[in-house]
């Protein structure tokens, strides 16, 4: 698709300036500075008062629990890098077009989340024989889909009580940020971002599958309105490049100097750690393998980067395509579902060497 051809409404605008992705020469950074992390907000951020905010654990449990934000602070305590990404990240590049946030490549950060392990607050309050799921619901509240609700979501048993979920109060060392989910979210790492709920307001164990329109509605791959889908869950295989040289203020277009240029990004997967990255220059013809580096945590994106030596002046295409432990790569062409979900192929970046 030729996105120039597109013609953005002024609904998918209001969308595009209540929300931002990160800068892509922030993947420079291993841990995404807070005002660059991406951010996706469904309906309004909540005031919340501490002083009276309560959660509350429930449903198909034998201690109910009400504990206030102290309480969860007192808990045991963890922090982990954690790479998260919109599941409609790159749904402007797909073509039949879907009308919703109008997400490029830039819908994702890596941050240093600090909480309490769900689990624990879980084995508190006591879960009976026929709990099946765990429903979240956050103190947002709005209408989507014609149906009036707050937003929620739910997990499986054995996915909510894995090691790493977490009941987050601080990202990067600091309290959450209003739009990040004051006082405290939900964290599920390796999960596409509509999973780990914010704002926070109650943890409901249930004996049937939770039925909110975000998990029964949303967030589903489907070719058709009217088939049910399969539920969108982890993060697949993407790589981003720090696009080189300097930029033209509107096309971003690159512009480099002749000579060896070091090309760097970061690549990720909710499927497994990533095996390899491939750097090309000609649109994706031939590749040849970028060195892969460190990674903040198990969770979090690794970093990547080759020297490429352009023989001749000229426009390039570079692009970069990652292959997890799954051995899963990013296609070259853009999947397509009615929600525009989970769109990972691969970037391609327009470069002039002078």
């Amino acid at each position: 698709m030729d996105s120039g051809a597109a013609t953005w409404s002024l609904e998918e605008l209001q969308l595009a300036t209540r929300n931002h992705g990160v800068p892509l020469e922030a993947l420079r950074y291993p841990i995404t500075p807070l005002g660059l992390h991406y951010l996706l907000i469904h309906f309004d951020i909540p005031v919340v008062d501490t002083d009276t905010w309560r959660l509350e654990v429930g449903g198909r449990v034998g201690r109910p629990l009400s504990v206030s934000l102290d309480d969860i602070r007192a808990r045991p305590s963890v922090t982990q890098a954690v790479t998260m990404e919109c599941a409609g990240n790159g749904r402007a590049r797909v073509w039949p077009r879907v009308v919703s946030q109008p997400w490029v490549l830039e819908a994702v950060g890596t941050a240093e989340w600090t909480g309490t392990p769900l689990r624990g607050v879980l084995e508190d309050a006591g879960l009976l024989d026929d709990a099946i799921e765990v429903a979240f619901e956050g103190l947002d509240a709005g209408i989507d889909g014609g149906v009036e609700q707050v937003y929620g979501r739910s997990l499986s048993i054995e996915d909510a009580t894995a090691d790493e979920v977490l009941l987050v109060y601080e990202s990067n060392g600091r309290p959450l940020l209003p739009q990040h989910g004051f006082p405290l979210r939900l964290i599920v790492p390796g999960w596409y971002g509509m999973t780990s709920v914010k704002w926070l307001d109650r943890i409901t164990a249930i004996s049937e599958p939770y039925q909110g329109y975000q998990q029964a509605k949303a967030y589903r791959y489907r070719q058709t309105e009217d088939e049910p889908g399969e539920p969108v869950t982890r993060m697949k295989p993407r790589s981003l490049m720090v696009p080189p040289g300097m930029p033209d203020f509107m096309t971003r277009e690159r512009f480099v100097e002749a000579g060896p240029v070091t090309v760097e990004g970061r690549a990720w997967s909710g499927w497994g750690n990533i095996a390899s990255v491939g750097f090309s220059s000609d649109g994706g013809h031939t590749w040849s393998p970028a060195e892969l580096g460190e990674q903040a945590g198990p969770h979090a994106w690794r970093g990547w980067s080759v020297v490429w030596h352009p023989e001749h002046p000229g426009t390039y295409e570079l692009c970069c395509a990652a292959t997890d432990g799954a051995g899963e790569r990013q296609p070259l062409d853009p999947p397509w579902n009615v929600g525009g979900y989970a769109n990972n192929a691969v970037q391609r970046v327009q470069v002039t060497v002078r």
